[in-house]
């Protein structure tokens, strides 16, 4: 397994270059700062982590990064202590918690007292700049920081093309994950026999990555049989018979907060595939091996669509939601649609070196009996795509 030490130097060096990416973002979109909310982003920009979970529904912390000028990090009480060692963060605060669960009918009174701290940290540290980046903010909050005369502008936008382009050491960080996934997709396969329903053999992919410091998984996407087509059921009670395809998309917040997204089809019970699981299988493959081709810096996304392997048509219903997708702390820009969605749901970019990527392909027809889900996560050099993920992929056809 890839050497990677949680709060080595590596990822002191991982904390100084996303916090330099970040400010460069705001710095170009002449943004005196930005506010951060999700939990995702707080841990890019701090390198701090605290109930990643729960701040997702409840915004507990949040942290203000002048672009330039100091990291103030709003933290929730009484654990000051978990910042402890992050030379990233300047001064820490106690949060102000706005949202109703804690503040019921104050919500208005609190949400202007966090908004009379947010606007004197721009006036002291914007320089006369008053745009501030806010990636989540309800409309009391919204609304008190613009009576302040603060120009909130999206923070979505400059935290994801940050996160987009990956360090070195970020990308040594995620293969460490994407070894543990392949050690938790090996605990599922292993774990087909007779009587196994859904559920338990996706608890595989948890206690693995637990076992190995992985944080969380995001869905529970395993589906058997008939459940495998069409794509997105959650894993059931249903038990899995002998020859079933198991289908499953990892979807796993491993070790070091990385994105450890691939997907895998298995035989349950290690039989032999029949004619139909061939074919969906194979097509999978090649659907995933000529689109990863594509992927070279400079490739914009239209080009992209346009050069995307065909889907044959009685497949085409049930398609993936897009042939690419990025990968980092959870799946992330860039999203590059099918040309049957592009002028719908598409947008324009250009795949860039250093990207992170997911290759995706779903494959089942319409009104078919079984499905196959396939997905390589792979890292874009200056010559072309390189899979990131060890886990076979194409064990069927060897």
């Amino acid at each position: 397994m890839t050497e990677w030490v949680v709060g080595g130097a590596a990822e002191a060096r991982i904390r100084d270059y996303r916090l330099g990416r970040l400010r460069a973002q705001l710095a170009a979109r002449d943004l005196g700062g930005g506010l951060f909310v999700d939990p995702h982003n707080v841990r890019y920009a701090t390198g701090s982590r605290n109930m990643q979970l729960w701040t997702m529904h409840r915004p507990a912390r949040y942290v203000f990064v002048a672009t330039e000028g100091p990291v103030v990090m709003f933290e929730f009480q009484n654990c000051n202590h978990l910042l402890d060692g992050l030379s990233t963060i300047d001064e820490i605060r106690p949060g102000i918690s706005w949202f109703y669960f804690t503040s019921g009918t104050r919500v208005g009174e609190r949400a202007g007292l966090w908004a009379q701290e947010i606007a004197d940290l721009v006036d002291a540290h914007g320089g006369g700049n008053r745009r501030l980046a806010v990636d989540k903010v309800n409309p009391e909050g919204l609304a008190a920081l613009t009576a302040r005369d603060v120009e909130v502008v999206d923070g979505q936008e400059p935290a994801e093309q940050a996160r987009a382009i990956k360090s070195a050491d970020e990308v040594a960080g995620m293969t460490h994950a994407l070894e543990v996934c392949g050690m938790a997709f090996a605990a599922v396969r292993d774990s087909l026999v007779p009587g196994i329903t859904e559920i338990q053999a996706w608890s595989e992919l948890n206690r693995v990555n637990g076992l190995h410091g992985g944080e969380y998984i995001e869905t529970r996407l395993l589906s058997s049989g008939p459940r495998s087509c069409p794509w997105f059921r959650e894993c059931s009670d249903r038990v899995i018979q002998p020859g079933d395809l198991v289908a499953v998309d990892s979807d796993m917040i491993g070790p070091g907060g990385y994105f450890a997204d691939i997907s895998r089809t298995f035989v349950a019970g290690g039989g032999k595939p029949t004619g139909d699981q061939q074919t969906l299988y194979a097509l999978a493959v090649e659907q995933i091996t000529h689109n990863m081709g594509l992927l070279k810096p400079g490739i914009r996304f239209s080009e992209f669509v346009e050069r995307c392997w065909t889907m044959p048509e009685r497949y085409l219903p049930n398609r993936y939601m897009a042939m690419i997708h990025g990968a980092g702390l959870c799946g992330e820009y860039p999203y590059i649609a099918y040309p049957q969605d592009y002028a719908v749901k598409g947008y324009d970019g250009v795949i860039e070196e250093n990207m992170t990527l997911c290759v995706e392909s779903y494959m089942g027809a319409e009104g078919g009996t079984e499905g196959v889900k396939l997905e390589q996560l792979v890292h874009v050099t200056a010559t072309g795509a390189v899979p990131l993920a060890d886990f076979p992929l194409t064990e069927w056809l060897e």
